[in-house]
């Protein structure tokens, strides 16, 4: 569990809090150094001068009753033997070492300090001048200098600082969010409007140039798709004029006509698939569905007269799929475990709730691929099939991959224990 938050939002909300508390807490032991301490040291003062001036006629640690008595009535002040001072309320009093220490300076020997809060504000002093009578001092309006309300007053200042450093910083922030949105738009394919230029100087400097590179990205992809259309256009112009040609051949010449139109076949695939990985139907948006009827669907197509799938549909939430390029991509699966294995297929969906995916398998029971070779054959125009015993133009599974990551997603290949290949598509909940 990670206590510092990893981002710049939280990390700059932490960074105000932890400031504030410093500064609370230095503001504090200042005041208790410069404020709170010199109060208590003239209160300690006060209250020695006091006690001399109750013992200023001691004789023989005795104190005369008639001086004690017109002192008590004048002042408040009362000298009370041990057991009489418990009655009067000493027992419930709180020792405090701090200032025993203080007073038994100022009174040139051990004194013990006790004070006790009721209805008075009471100090009871065992001086040293006698050690067997307790002098009770009472102090009237010091029970009101509490600082329970300094200590309040700093946590809502603190609490109110935060609070306003954390609506700054969300407000700084909110355009990198709506930035970090955008370039995930444009990774997966989609080129949002313009995103609107607000902020500090540094911000509105990067969204400017996250726009004009948007708008760049976005018209290289218009040029390309113009350029492989083009291209599409002008090599299947020439390919049907072959295959018509080849129509008009003799009879004797069948062998060579039928190598031909397996030929231009060939390059007609060839051709699609070129415009399947440019495309990669950019149109297609994300709408919630079903992942088991989806695959359903598809099946009912894939599916050889001569072959039997096996599909294992477990329970799926529903989930954002751009369903033509989800298909697309679980028939190229599809139609390369029928192209490399004679034995059944089996096709397995379902969902990882705690990961938050959803996920179909594809698997067969071919001969598999190298464990070497299996990271490269994402790369476009690598032939990995050699390995399972034919060719191919070495784009198929880099259609699919690219149709994955545009869902935020990934696909993964592996080889089965028993022996075949399995591909895994794990596909987001939430997009």
């Amino acid at each position: 569990m990670k206590v510092i938050p990893r981002s710049a939002f939280g990390q700059t909300v932490l960074l105000i809090g932890f400031l504030l508390f410093v500064n609370q807490v230095v503001s504090y032991i200042s005041f208790a150094l410069y404020v709170i301490e010199p109060n208590q040291q003239q209160i300690n003062q006060l209250l020695a001068k006091q006690i001399r001036v109750v013992f200023i006629d001691i004789k023989d640690a005795g104190l005369r009753p008639k001086m004690a008595e017109v002192f008590h009535r004048e002042t408040g002040i009362g000298v009370y033997r041990e057991q009489d001072a418990l009655k009067l309320g000493l027992a419930t009093a709180g020792y405090y070492p701090y200032r025993s220490e203080q007073m038994s300076a100022l009174l040139g020997g051990p004194a013990e300090v006790r004070i006790s809060q009721g209805d008075e504000y009471l100090f009871w002093i065992r001086p040293p001048q006698a050690p067997n009578l307790w002098v009770k001092i009472p102090l009237l309006g010091l029970e009101e200098a509490n600082f329970s309300p300094l200590i309040f007053f700093l946590g809502i200042i603190g609490v109110l600082s935060v609070a306003g450093g954390w609506v700054f910083v969300r407000q700084l922030n909110r355009p990198l969010k709506s930035l970090q949105r955008a370039a995930e738009d444009v990774g997966r394919g989609d080129f949002p409007e313009p995103l609107t230029e607000h902020g500090t100087s540094e911000i509105m400097a990067v969204t400017q140039a996250f726009n004009h590179m948007s708008k760049g990205i976005k018209q290289l992809e218009q040029d390309r798709n113009l350029l492989m259309a083009g291209i599409s256009h002008d090599l299947r112009t020439p390919l049907t004029r072959i295959r018509l040609a080849t129509e008009m051949m003799l009879e004797v010449d069948d062998f060579l006509k039928e190598g031909i139109e397996n030929d231009i076949d060939d390059m007609n695939n060839i051709i699609d698939q070129f415009i399947d990985y440019i495309r990669h139907d950019s149109k297609d948006k994300a709408e919630l569905g079903d992942l088991n009827a989806l695959v359903e669907e598809v099946l009912n197509v894939e599916t050889p007269a001569d072959r039997h799938i096996h599909f294992i549909a477990k329970p799926c939430p529903e989930l954002p799929l751009r369903h033509v390029a989800v298909k697309r991509a679980l028939a190229n699966l599809i139609q390369n475990a029928l192209r490399y294995t004679q034995g059944d297929i089996e096709v397995v969906t379902g969902h990882e709730l705690d990961q938050g995916f959803a996920y179909f398998i594809v698997s067969d029971q071919g001969e598999g691929i190298p464990e070497a070779e299996i990271e490269r054959l994402f790369q476009p125009f690598t032939q990995g099939d050699t390995a399972r015993g034919t060719e191919g133009s070495g784009l198929g599974l880099a259609i699919i991959k690219r149709i994955v990551d545009t869902h935020g997603g990934r696909v993964e290949l592996s080889n089965k224990a028993q022996g075949g290949l399995q591909a895994k598509v794990y596909l987001p909940l939430k997009f």
